[in-house]
């Protein structure tokens, strides 16, 4: 079998996986680690963002990639998927809002289907990092606001003009005052009385 056949064989994720998974630490060991997982794929396919710890959220978003890919890929028809999705979301409804909502938003996407953003951190407090996980198209308002359609309105234009020109005459006060500054200095009289060059 040549490489090209295998690839179509695996879904194509369009984010950056590790090789190895992280050791998110749990004391009831690898089995708390996955059910910690499950958990929170399981809220993010439910309310579709999340706030979250920056390790696991990263950790999570692979499995959450992974399995809304292979619910596009196969469908609900196909024993293997299904099984995917019911050891993965622990909220048995929510398997159908995989099939019936999430695949039909996502099967024409050509980038990931989940974003992360990290999230600002509290000053006093634990230095944990904090992110945000949340699905592409999503009922909520944007956490950052879409400004690709400001910069040509009348008053930014005219900021940006503004900014310019005052740029332009702080440089030329900047390089008066050095011209000024080298012409004085080239007036100074040397040790012996005659003017330097």
């Amino acid at each position: 079998m040549n490489q090209a056949d295998v690839s179509k064989l695996v879904s194509q994720l369009r984010i950056a996986v590790n090789a190895r998974h992280r050791n998110l630490k749990n004391p009831a060991g690898p089995e708390g680690r996955l059910l910690k997982l499950r958990k929170t794929v399981t809220a993010l396919i439910k309310h579709e963002r999340i706030e979250l710890n920056y390790n696991r959220a990263d950790e999570a978003r692979g499995y959450a990639e992974r399995l809304i890919s292979d619910a596009i890929r196969y469908g609900d028809c196909h024993k293997a998927t299904m099984e995917t999705a019911d050891f993965w979301l622990l909220e048995k409804q929510l398997v159908h809002k995989l099939f019936k909502v999430l695949v039909p938003r996502f099967e024409n996407y050509n980038i990931s289907y989940t974003r992360m953003f990290r999230a600002p951190k509290d000053y006093p407090g634990p230095s944990f990092e904090r992110s945000v996980l949340e699905l592409r198209g999503n009922p909520y308002p944007p956490l950052y606001p879409d400004q690709s359609q400001n910069r040509n309105l009348i008053h930014n234009v005219l900021l940006d003009e503004a900014r310019k020109e005052f740029r332009k005459e702080k440089i030329a006060e900047v390089v008066s005052k050095t011209t000024a500054s080298e012409s004085i200095e080239e007036r100074k009289p040397g040790p012996n009385g005659s003017p330097t060059s």
